[in-house]
Parts: C-alpha cells; structure tokens; sequence
C-alpha cells in the first residue's frame, strides 16, 4: 500500500486569504489547468474560458473570494508572490475591461457574468469544492479538465495522480499516532524529531530549517500587521476588527516598532491570567481579520483556522520565554505531523467535515506543539491533542453569508484557549492512564464528518448563517 506522504510545508503553505480550500485551492487548480494549457501547447490557441463551480465552491465562493482566485491563477499570479495590496484594482480590471491576460500574456476575451458559472444545485461525487475549466480553442477543439480543492490548499485533478509530489524514502513511515508512537518509542526521539527526519528524505537540513523560519515569519508579519490595521473587514457584514483596540489597550504605554519590540512590551504587561487570556484572544484575532481582508497568511491547517497556532506560539513566545529559533523549528515540526495524521485519517476540509476539521484540528495540532515544547513525553504530545479536538467534535461550519467572519474569527480564539487548556491538562495527567487515545478521536472526528448534515459544512444552508438575518449590498 502506497502510504500517503505529507511534508511540513504541505501542512503550512504561504497564501492568501480568506480560504485555503474556496480560495488557495481553486488558485491553485487555475494555474494548474494553465500549465495544462501550456503541456498542451494549446495556450497560443485559447479563444475563451468558462469556469464552472460545483457545490460548496458555489454556495459560499463569493464569501471565500473563490471568483478572485481563479481569475489571480488563470492570469499567472502566484499567491505566495502577490501583492495583496494590489488585487482590487486587478480584478475590477479584468471585469470592467472584460479582458484576461491567460497565464499572463495570452489575452482572450473573458465576460465575468456569462463566464463565471456558479452552480448553486450541482455537486460532484468526489468532493463538495468542485471546479471544471474548459478552454475552447481557435482550432475548435476543447480542453476540460475538473479540480477538487479537498481543505488546507490541497487539490487533487480529476483523473490524475493525488499527488504533485514525487514519492520519497522515509525513514519512518507515519499513518496513525500509533505509528508515530512506535517510531519514537523505538528511537527515543522526540516527534519533532522524528519529522525533521523524514524531511530529510526531501531537502537538505538548511533548506527545511529556513523554509521553516519563513513560515513562521510570515505568521508574525500577518499577526503584526493585524494588531496594527483598523477599519471594518469587507464584504458587507461591516465587522470591526478588534485587534487593534485589544492591542492598544493592553499594550499601554509601551513603545515600540517592530516584531521584536513588540514581543518585549507585550511580556512587560504581566503574566496574569486576565492578562494572557486577552493577549492570546488578541493574537488569534488580528490573524483572521488579515485572513478575512484578503491578506497574507499561512494555512494551518487551513485559512479559517489560521490563526489557533500563531496564537498559541505567540503565547510561547511572550509567556514562555520561547522567542528562540530551534524552539519555534520543534513547535511547527510537531503540529504539522499532528495535522498530517488528522489528514490521513479523516480530513482537514469544512466541506467534507465541518470547522471541526478545521478549528479542531488547529487546536489539536498546536495544543500537541505547545505540550512538547514545553517538555511533555511523546505521550503526552499525543494525550494533548486527543484533547483538543476531544472538545470540538461535532463543531459545524456555518459561516454568515459565506463570509470566513462570524463565527470564523472568534472560533480562532476558542481553538487557542483549548489548545493551551489541553496542554496544561496533558502536562498534568499520566498518558499511560487515559481513556481515550489520539487515533480514536481521528476515527471518531471521521465518523462524525460522515454522518453530519451537508448543510452544516461549509454550504451557509444551515446553523447561524440561516438564523441570522443579514441584508449585504448589491455587488
């Protein structure tokens, strides 16, 4: 059996928000299906592009700025290289001017409202984020080709290979905790070990570890820069970010002027619990306003739970006297093998399996993170998770008007506050005596995904966003 092979740099992918699944995902499949174009030799010879969007994709795109993303991809953007500031004024180019650069110099004729199809009654089989291409030709022959973008950036070709990724040696093949306890237990190493083993298998030490520190600067930048912007989030809910006032107000009197600066005002306001509470809601916060205002973030899993591990981190960092580089490395390695594991056996998508699979997973990979960094047994790690996601069983996605806002933004906090609360429970209890274990809770998250209501996942047709009246503007 091919076993499937998850690095940490598919667990932590640099994007743009507000969706890893309704935004990066279908930005992804739009540069793909142009390098099919292009493998095709049939880019030259485009003459129009229909883009069809099935199920969730459909239900909730406008919200996750699934429509902006696939034009941003279809134009040869990239989303790890483009600047945020600057996508408004593409898009409203390519609507109004009714032109699209394909792949970035094939210009074809692009009708938004005849060319954008947004199939609220269709879904397809495999997946509920479904999105087909189809490129008519000068020739008048067709290329179609149907993506599915299954949670956290991942997307998978109708048809071809799950995985763009060629398949690696590891030396310690990871499907279930059990597997992961076994190899450490069998090693004595520490799961952040364990990881940083296997990513051996794919790029030397020094590009792991810089490629590491690149996500976590991001993480900082995105957190940085969301305690420091004001305003309302767009799309019409006008929520006010909070963010900043929290920031300000706790802050005080201190000064400063970059990241590091700030790190040491924030530990000079004082470790009480009403102090921290708010710093890590805080923290959590100012991530998913970014993610919510079209910003730069990093999936963690994905892009409506990106902001549970910064927090959590950032909590390590100021609390724990944790600002140290290695520390950080050993943080992000163990959650994503957590994540990896919660990919295997269940899912990591909203679509597929309610904010369970997102906040949930979140908060059961940076609540294993904080537990080892802070010195718990490979058991412990493990004990700390199965709590966390313990608690956020059945948790339903039911964004209000398919905006990653209410209650998107405010389960980030959640997730962080019961990932720190498992941690100190793990920390504090003997993993050989525990009830239930880390795989158990997968299986059960799996189970429950499998029975939940379509309408609570990811759809808008259930929970709050049915049973809050809302009035957006026209568009």
């Amino acid at each position: 059996m091919v076993r499937e092979q998850i690095s940490v740099f598919d667990m932590f992918k640099i994007g743009i928000g507000p969706s890893s699944s309704h935004t990066l995902g279908p930005w992804r499949a739009a540069q793909q299906f142009v390098a099919l174009l292009a493998a095709q030799d049939a880019l030259p010879l485009v003459v129009e592009i229909k883009v069809l969007l099935y199920g969730s994709l459909a239900k909730t795109g406008k919200g996750h700025g699934t429509d902006i993303a696939i034009l941003l991809g279809l134009s040869g953007d990239d989303p790890v290289t483009f600047e945020v500031d600057k996508i408004n004024s593409k898009i409203d180019s390519i609507i109004k001017g009714h032109k699209l650069q394909l792949g970035g110099d094939k210009e074809i004729s692009f009708h938004f409202e005849d060319d954008m199809l947004f199939l609220f009654t269709e879904s397809l089989p495999f997946h509920p984020n479904a999105v087909t291409f189809q490129a008519f030709l000068s020739n008048g022959k067709a290329v179609s080709a149907t993506y599915y973008s299954i949670g956290g950036g991942f997307v998978v070709q109708e048809g071809a290979n799950t995985s763009h990724k060629a398949e690696v040696d590891l030396p310690f093949p990871i499907d279930t905790a059990g597997d992961l306890l076994h190899w450490c237990i069998k090693t004595g190493l520490k799961i952040s070990e364990v990881v940083a083993e296997n990513e051996l298998a794919w790029r030397s030490e020094a590009e792991t570890r810089a490629g590491t520190l690149d996500i976590f600067r991001v993480m900082q930048e995105c957190m940085y820069r969301g305690c420091h912007t004001t305003g309302n989030l767009p799309g019409g809910l006008n929520v006010a970010r909070r963010a900043y006032k929290l920031n300000k107000r706790l802050v005080g009197h201190h000064a400063y002027s970059n990241y590091a600066e700030w790190v040491a005002a924030i530990r000079e306001t004082g470790h009480g619990f009403k102090n921290i509470l708010d710093w890590v809601s805080c923290f959590a916060l100012a991530v998913n306003e970014e993610n919510a205002s079209f910003g730069r973030v990093v999936t963690a899993p994905t892009n409506g739970a990106a902001g549970v591990i910064p927090a959590v981190l950032q909590y390590f960092i100021c609390f724990c006297d944790g600002f140290d580089e290695s520390r950080i490395i050993q943080f992000l390695f163990t959650a994503s093998e957590i994540g990896s594991i919660f990919k295997k056996g269940a899912t990591i998508s909203a679509a597929m399996g309610g904010c369970q699979a997102e906040i949930g997973v979140s908060s059961a990979m940076a609540a294993a993170a904080l537990t080892e960094v802070l010195g718990g047994s490979q058991r412990q790690v493990l004990m700390a998770a199965e709590i966390a996601m313990e608690h956020h069983l059945g948790l339903t996605c039911d964004p209000i008007a398919g905006l990653v806002q209410v209650p998107c933004i405010e389960r980030n906090t959640m997730g962080a506050i019961k990932a720190i609360t498992a941690t100190q429970l793990a920390l504090q209890s003997n993993p050989d005596k525990a009830k239930v274990s880390l795989d158990a809770v997968v299986r059960t998250m799996w189970q429950t995904a499998l029975d939940m209501n379509s309408k609570y996942k990811e759809t808008s047709d259930g929970g709050l966003a049915i049973n809050i009246p809302i009035s957006l503007p026209e568009c």
